[in-house]
This record gives structure tokens, sequence and C-alpha cells, in this order.
């Protein structure tokens, strides 16, 4: 009887050990790299969208008046874009990607916090989208052109004007000071991170402190603003070679 359970061929394997025995060729960090990548890009990109804006604003200084504006739209309807601020709000389009790309760099760093810094990301960028003047004014624009009254003109006049007014409202100072917020509970959990380094950490500390000051604020804002362009680049930049790296690491590093 011994002898017959020694011969006993082995039981083959079932699928469920076959399953759980199974090599992983793709963890959930390896799952990020494609993102990693994007994020890398869309960092870039807004560099040189940064760039271009402010090219744009040296070159020409944007009208003081609705009706300025209105005819720098029928002028030019691309230089119209680009003086209300079409540059902003594709750098805050690209700002959306790069903030999923940081909660999946620094997510096991401090999920909380990147969870929070994230949500208030997307509502900074969504208060933007609501304050950004550029559509709205060619619209008003070319009904404008287009108007035969001089009724329909001061209701056109009118609306321009409350647009205008809304671009450095409540929504925008909204969204700028939630970015400021934003970019310092990044740099706050990156340094106690290894996966950027200090330096990153350091740049964004610098642009969340100099961006609580919203460009709304008179010439002190405006200077403020200014300011903040060289560490927003510095970080940009840091960001994006850091993320092309996490995206090369060998499979299953973890990072």
């Amino acid at each position: 009887m011994s002898r017959a359970i020694i011969d006993a061929p082995a039981k083959a394997p079932s699928s469920r050990d076959q399953f759980a025995h199974a090599p992983v060729t793709e963890g959930p960090a390896d799952a990020w790299r494609p993102l990693y990548r994007l994020g890398a890009v869309a960092a870039l990109l807004s560099v040189v969208l940064i760039f271009i804006a402010a090219i744009v604003y040296a070159v020409s200084q944007p009208p003081t008046t609705v009706t300025g504006w209105f005819e720098l739209y029928h002028k030019n309807w691309l230089l119209g874009l680009f003086a209300g601020d079409l540059m902003m709000l594709a750098i805050n389009l690209v700002l959306g990607v790069i903030y999923i790309a940081l909660y999946g760099a620094l997510r096991h760093a401090n999920q909380p916090f990147m969870a929070l810094a994230t949500a208030l990301g997307f509502l900074a960028i969504a208060a933007y989208f609501a304050s950004n003047p550029a559509f709205s004014l060619l619209s008003l624009s070319n009904q404008y052109a287009a108007a035969t009254t001089d009724a329909e003109r001061t209701a056109l006049l009118g609306a321009g004007q409350a647009v205008i007014a809304g671009w450095t409202g409540s929504a925008f100072n909204i969204a700028y000071l939630l970015a400021a917020v934003v970019a310092l509970i990044i740099a706050l959990v990156m340094l106690r991170s290894y996966v950027f380094g200090k330096p990153t950490a350091y740049a964004g500390l610098v642009m969340g402190v100099l961006t609580l000051v919203p460009a709304t604020a008179g010439m002190v804002g405006i200077v403020f603003s200014l300011l903040a362009l060289v560490p927003t680049v510095v970080w940009l930049v840091l960001i994006a070679r850091r993320l092309f790296t996490l995206a090369s690491a060998p499979e299953g590093s973890g990072l």
C-alpha cells in the first residue's frame, strides 16, 4: 500500500495554484509609468507656454478699455486670444496632468495630503477656467462688429466690461491662492520623500510663497507674479527630469 502511494502520479496543480504562483510582470507602480512620461512632457510644455506668454506680453500690451479689446479682436483675433491669456488657459489645462503624475509619484510619501493637493489643484483649474476672458471676448467682439444699433453696442460693451471684471475678480483670485496652497503642500511632501530632490522642493516652496500674493494686488502683485516665474520654471524643469527618470525606471523597482 505504501508502495502504491509512493508510485502514484503527482496531482496536477489546479488553476488556482497556477494563478497564485504565476510571476508578476507589472505592479501598481509600473502602471504609473505612462502617466509619469505624460506629466514630464506636460511640465516641459508648460515652460514653453510660459515663455510664449512672456514674449506676447512684452511685444503687445493688452488694451485698457473694452472698446480697445473689441478692436484688437476685430483686427487680429489670434493676437486678441493671446492677450486674453490663452497661454495661461493652456497651461492650466496641462497642469491637471502634472498634478496627477505628482500624486502618483508622491502617493507613498503622504497619500492624504497629496489627495488634498490634487483636489485643490483641480478646483483652482476650474476657477481659472471660469475667469479666463479669451473666448468670451472673442464672441462679444464678433457680436459688437455685427451690431447695427447703439443700444446693441452699449449692451455688448457692458457685457465686455463684466467679462474683464471677472478676469480679475473672485474666481481668478481664488484660483491664484489655491494654486499657491497646492504648491506649498506638494513641496512639503517632497521634503519628506526620497522621490524628488531638495532643490525641487525648495523651488516649489519659493513659488508657493510668491504666489500667495495675487497678481491683482496692484504693483506689488505684479512684481511678485513676475518673480514667481523664475522658481516656477525651475520647478517644472526639475519635475520633468525626475518624472522622465521614474518613467524609465526598471520594472518592479517600485518607483
